[in-house]
């Protein structure tokens, strides 16, 4: 099987190998960053459904407390976003073909931005949503970036989006999604916004985190001539991953 890929649109990553079309084969043997990667998104696949559940204990935790606990809303935050394999797989899309340091940074920080805003607006202004539908969006937020990575929009429907806008705009849903399993939780009022912003803070550093990890092993496999044969089949498991979160949350939505 093969295909074309335009990773980012040409006018955002000028400086890299992938400004003009490659042909990509389906892998017989991955290397091991390639593994490591792939092992990342099928792991992912079955704890997806629940990511942006709080467990019981947390969920313990944080109604048992009255005032501001910044430490504990840090920590709390910090381990949402190193399990939240939706924004992990999200992120993993956007910056699959960013080669430039100031793109990475460009990028993550209008995902950071979009997921701020609606995380804490949403919590403070009380915005109500439904659970299995912001969760279905934020699959297919999943689904829109691997597709376009292989360059999909622009192959079969003859269609480019800015992706700038797009990143922002799917940080909003993300945001939106945890805000609304927060709400679900019997918070105190008593330092709520001070409990809120280091929540948020912790997510971030939890993102940061998760990022490096993730940045270390993409520029190790970027240096090896596997990555261009097994970019493709990657983002076609990232899809999958994608299509699988938004399936089960639309199955939800219609019949629990």
């Amino acid at each position: 099987m093969q295909g074309h890929v335009a990773p980012i649109h040409d006018n955002l990553c000028t400086n890299t190998p992938f400004d003009l079309p490659m042909r990509f084969n389906i892998p017989i043997k991955l290397p091991f960053c390639a593994t490591i990667l792939l092992a990342i998104l099928l792991v992912s696949l079955p704890p997806l459904v629940d990511a942006h559940n709080i467990s019981g204990s947390n969920a313990r935790f944080v109604e048992g407390i009255e005032g501001p606990a910044v430490g504990a809303f840090m920590y709390l935050g910090a381990k949402h976003m190193v399990t939240g394999y939706d924004h992990l797989l999200f992120l993993l899309g956007v910056i699959f073909f960013l080669y430039r340091a100031r793109d990475i940074l460009l990028y993550v920080t209008l995902f950071t931005l979009g997921h701020s805003i609606t995380l804490m607006s949403g919590v403070l202004l009380e915005l109500q949503v439904n659970v299995y539908l912001i969760d279905a969006i934020i699959g297919l937020s999943v689904v829109y970036k691997a597709f376009e990575n292989i360059d999909g929009f622009r192959q079969i429907f003859g269609a480019t989006f800015n992706t700038q806008a797009a990143v922002f705009v799917f940080g909003l849903f993300h945001g939106l999604g945890l805000a609304t399993k927060l709400q679900e939780l019997a918070i105190s009022d008593d330092g709520l916004i001070t409990n809120i912003i280091s929540f948020n803070v912790g997510v971030e550093c939890g993102q940061a985190l998760a990022l490096t990890f993730i940045l270390l092993v993409l520029l190790k496999w970027r240096q090896q001539p596997s990555f261009q044969d097994h970019a493709f089949v990657t983002n076609s498991l990232l899809m999958t991953a994608g299509f699988a979160l938004t399936g089960y949350q639309l199955a939800g939505y219609y019949w629990i």
